[in-house]
């Protein structure tokens, strides 16, 4: 017999008790393996059964594995029901019975539209459709200008048999509905009210900005009103006032007052300019390989100052002079306008080119075939810390070796530059092979850009048949001073559609040699541009921006050229080819090759003649586009015409022709041109890249 401990005693016979209370405890019960000394009782009445249990067996719990092939079950046989049923048709048609110019934009735009191929579309809920689409209908005419329509649908007819045999096993088409649209008369600008809050209704030297935002606004006056239309001229006023002196401006309030009976509207915008904004210090990030003051000076050389007005054009203006100056592969100028009046700091971030950079270029043009190059770029020579470019170029015709250096500008915008150049050109029985050395100073200033140097020019010219003769040619050389001056005033530095520029060079000096004799020269040359949309009628807007406030009428624009040079000597006078005038080419006359027109010898040959004259009409029109922004691809008809002479008396001009295509690339347009020689007779195709003044 084993005994128990105290503990496991105490425990069974309390155990025990609990059992015996309950009723529910055997004759014989064992504790822990171990039976009683007591002898055994009589059984206890046995309680009643309890009824079965009746809940579900839980389900067991599937992994993650089941699961997943749970779903990929259901997700095909979803795809296969799918694919059984038959494609859904068109449940109903639209048979609209409206103006051309309304026709499709209501067609495109009506809420009703989105429901046609809705598989369990019935009915009733095409009548609930139809109920709605007079006051839809009524509010996309409103963004047009027509606030007075009648709007009639007619009883829905059964649909076309076609239509039914199209639906297959698919739903049946619900029928045809005929919609009959009269807009009623168009509703006309009657007034256009601008009203200012903020500095600008206060500031006095500032009318000229908020005259300009009322002028342009005021355009908008006798035309037909347009949602579109006016959202522009909104975004206009608010640019217009953003771009200068007030960045933080926004529209406080504006309404469109519209007068069904009279059929005008009443327009009003409130313009909220804030406080006015001036320039803080320029703050330069990204500085590393050269110094960050050569960066400011070309920042505030643009009329960027810390106190000056805020200028979106001038931040532009410095973005783009950064760029242009060679030292960095890019660079972003802005502000970040924030509340109060405090001056805006101007922040630069820069991206630095590197200190040397070797380029190799091939390409092919069709004045002078293929082209290969190589240019060496040293942004900081050593000792002196000047900018070098030195080009090789290998051409059908032309072949050129040159170094052109300059110096970082000073607080005044100048810079010393100099030039070698040696130059091979052979065309029209004609060999000329030059030397050209130059030194002065150049100037790129905000309104104009102006140059002063001496050059020394060296020139042989050789004609075939002075070759078959034995002659070694003829020799000129020359010793000049120059001043270059050229204003460029273009809505777009890259592809503008209104502007114009002005180039002038004058020079005077002397011819080298045994004989030295005096002589003048001077080249002019200016473009311009003339749209010939009612964007004419408008005043600039923000630099690089078109104006918006009336759409335009896709005609396009023309462009005018004018070239024109002489040089004044006596007859005698050996000036070299090189100071001497040639015509022809893909920017100066189609329809006749590079330098094809001069002055013709006895023996066929074309030599440089002393005086020029060229013109050049020019007729963009864009091919497509959104009516708004200019066109990407653009048709063109043009003609040219030139002449060079040495007496003034003798210009006659030869004329070309023709018609080509524009691709307005991010880099310029790419130019494709076919012309037609007048005087020649000849067919000629011209290609070139970027927009060269």
């Amino acid at each position: 017999m084993r005994f128990l401990s105290p503990v496991r005693h105490c425990r069974a016979a309390w155990r025990l008790a609990f059992l015996l209370a309950c009723g529910s405890a055997p004759a014989w019960a064992q504790v822990d393996g171990v039976a009683p000394s007591a002898p055994p009782q009589p059984a206890a009445p046995a309680a009643p059964a309890a009824p079965p249990d009746t809940r579900p067996a839980p389900k067991p719990i599937p992994d993650a594995t089941d699961d997943d092939e749970s779903r990929a079950l259901d997700a095909e046989a979803r795809r296969t029901a799918r694919a059984a049923r038959p494609p859904v048709t068109t449940r109903f048609l639209i048979e609209l019975d409206a103006p051309e110019e309304l026709h499709d934009f209501l067609l495109r735009h009506l809420n009703i539209q989105r429901f046609r191929e809705q598989r369990s579309l019935d009915a009733a809920e095409l009548e609930r459709l139809l109920s709605e689409l007079p006051v839809n209908a009524r509010e996309l005419l409103a963004t047009r200008g027509y606030f007075a329509p009648s709007i009639e649908i007619g009883e829905t007819l059964p649909p076309t048999p076609a239509a039914v045999a199209s639906a297959g096993e698919g739903p049946v088409p619900l029928g045809r509905i005929p919609v009959r649209v009269e807009p009623g008369p168009p509703t006309t600008v009657q007034s256009v009210q601008i009203s200012f809050l903020g500095d600008i209704a206060n500031d006095v030297d500032v009318q000229a900005q908020r005259e300009a935002i009322q002028r342009e606004a005021a355009l908008l006056t006798g035309q037909r009103f347009t949602q579109d239309q006016w959202d522009r001229t909104k975004s206009a006023a608010l640019r217009r006032l953003t771009a200068e002196r007030y960045p933080g401006g926004r529209i406080s309030s504006s309404l469109a007052d519209v007068d069904g009976a009279s059929s005008s509207a009443r327009l009003y915008v409130e313009l909220d300019s804030g406080a006015r904004r001036r320039f803080g210090a320029i703050e330069i990030d990204g500085a590393q390989r050269y110094d960050a003051e050569m960066s400011a000076r070309i920042v505030r050389l643009t009329g960027l100052t810390p106190g000056s007005d805020y200028d979106l054009s001038k931040l532009q203006q410095a973005q783009q002079r950064l760029l242009d100056s060679g030292y960095y592969d890019a660079a972003f100028v802005y502000v970040e306008p924030g509340a109060g009046g405090e001056p805006l700091p101007v922040k630069v971030q820069l991206r630095e080119a590197l200190r040397q950079k070797l380029v190799l270029g091939i390409g092919a043009s069709t004045d002078n075939g293929a082209r290969l190059s190589l240019e060496h770029i040293h942004n900081r020579l050593p000792g002196i810390g000047w900018r070098a470019l030195s080009t090789l170029r290998f051409e059908r015709q032309d072949s050129l070796a040159s170094t052109d250096w300059s110096s970082p500008l000073n607080n005044e915008g100048w810079r010393w530059i100099s030039l070698l150049q040696m130059a091979r050109l052979d065309n029209n029985q004609v060999e000329t092979t030059s030397q050209r050395a130059r030194f002065g100073q150049a100037q790129e200033g905000v309104e104009y850009d102006r140059s002063i140097y001496l050059q020394y020019d060296r020139a042989r010219t050789l004609t075939d048949s002075e070759r078959l003769s034995g002659i070694r040619g003829r020799i000129e050389s020359s010793l000049t001073a120059n001043y270059a001056w050229a204003r460029e005033r273009f809505d777009d530095p890259i592809s503008p559609n209104r502007g114009h520029a002005l180039a002038v060079e004058l020079g005077a000096g002397t011819t080298l040699g045994i004989t030295r004799k005096p002589f003048g020269r001077t080249q002019a040359r200016w473009l311009g541009y003339f749209p010939l949309d009612r964007e004419a009628e408008l005043p600039s807007t923000v630099p690089g921006e078109r104006p918006t406030a009336r759409p335009p009428t896709r005609l396009g624009r023309l462009a005018l050229r004018l070239e024109g040079g002489a040089v004044i000597a006596e007859d005698s006078t050996p000036v070299p080819d090189t100071q001497l005038f040639y015509a022809g080419g893909d920017t100066s006359v189609r329809g006749y090759g590079l330098r094809d027109i001069g002055v013709v010898q006895p023996d066929g040959s074309v030599l440089a003649g002393r005086y020029k004259a060229v013109v050049s009409l020019e007729w963009q029109r864009p091919v497509w586009g959104d009516g708004v922004s200019r066109s990407p691809f653009e048709h063109v008809l043009f003609v040219d015409g030139g002449a060079v002479a040495n007496r003034v008396q003798n210009l006659d001009f030869q004329w070309g022709v023709g018609t080509g295509l524009r691709y307005n690339s991010p880099v310029g347009p790419l130019q494709v041109d076919l012309a037609y020689g007048l005087e020649v007779r000849k067919l000629r195709l011209h290609l070139s890249v970027g927009f060269v003044f």
